[in-house]
């Protein structure tokens, strides 16, 4: 195992056996954002996207807690310097961030997985629906929350909240900013699936090493299928299924999972 110095106390950061995990780390605020933690997310993400050592990223958080979104406290003293500096400024810098972040969660040519041991709401629900997959524990509680605190929403909440839900729940889970149970979570689709406490860690970390081991050029261009399948048009993507289907056949995974099927055994993938 091996523990990144990810420049801040804020975000903890360690790789092994291909999975990268970041762990949000300020349980005493429910691990809510800070511009410290913000930013070496930002940074790290970006790593990990071009690394190749690195099969799958699991996004997680410190003292039984995901993340309670954006700090309050903090977010106030922020605006008043925002203003002072311009609101244009302002939309930029959160614009730019929220790509680097949640919007690379999304489009990262690698696997995804939000492990929400505890509360997730606002920001870092948006966090948790940004990746590809999103497992729970059976005490989590998600909620929205933004409509509590006059705040509308952001980091891409509402469009991965949408088309995983649809618009008129989407709306319902917005608007009223009600507390959802896991199960809940998980009978709507929001979470993938949810598991006792005792058995949480374990099973996220053996699916996230199953995908770490996995064919990683097949997940490539899998998850950018799946990825335009959310909004293209079908003939689009059929085209671009095609491409990326004959071009996974030339790769040496896909040869050694032929030879492995034809000797029956199971597989073992490179990533080449």
């Amino acid at each position: 195992m091996t523990q990144l110095d990810t420049g801040t106390q804020d975000l903890l950061g360690q790789v092994d056996d291909g999975v990268a995990v970041l762990t949000m780390n300020r349980p005493e605020r429910r691990n809510a954002m800070s511009e410290a933690m913000m930013s070496a997310l930002d940074r790290l993400l970006g790593e990990f996207e071009a690394d190749d050592g690195i099969g799958c990223v699991v996004l997680t958080g410190a003292g039984g807690a995901f993340c309670a979104g954006g700090d309050v406290k903090a977010m106030a003293e922020r605006s008043a310097a925002d203003r002072a500096h311009g609101m244009d400024a302002a939309i930029h810098r959160q614009r730019l961030r929220q790509r680097a972040t949640s919007g690379r969660l999304w489009q990262m040519p690698k696997p995804t997985i939000a492990a929400i041991g505890g509360p997730a709401a606002g920001a870092g629900l948006a966090l948790a629906l940004a990746c590809d997959l999103r497992y729970a524990v059976d005490s989590a509680v998600l909620t929205t929350a933004f409509a509590r605190v006059g705040f509308s929403g952001d980091y891409g909440g509402s469009w991965f909240l949408t088309r995983l839900v649809g618009s008129a729940r989407a709306k319902e889970l917005y608007y009223f900013s009600d507390r959802l149970a896991a199960a809940d979570a998980e009978r709507l689709g929001i979470v993938n699936a949810v598991f006792p406490a005792g058995d949480f860690d374990r099973e996220v970390a053996e699916r996230a090493r199953r995908l770490a081991r996995g064919p990683r050029i097949a997940y490539r261009y899998m998850k950018e299928n799946l990825n335009r399948a959310v909004h293209g048009e079908l003939g689009e993507c059929m085209d671009i299924e095609v491409t990326h289907h004959i071009r996974t056949g030339l790769t040496e995974d896909h040869r050694e999972a032929a030879k492995a099927f034809t000797e029956r055994r199971e597989p073992h993938f490179t990533g080449r």
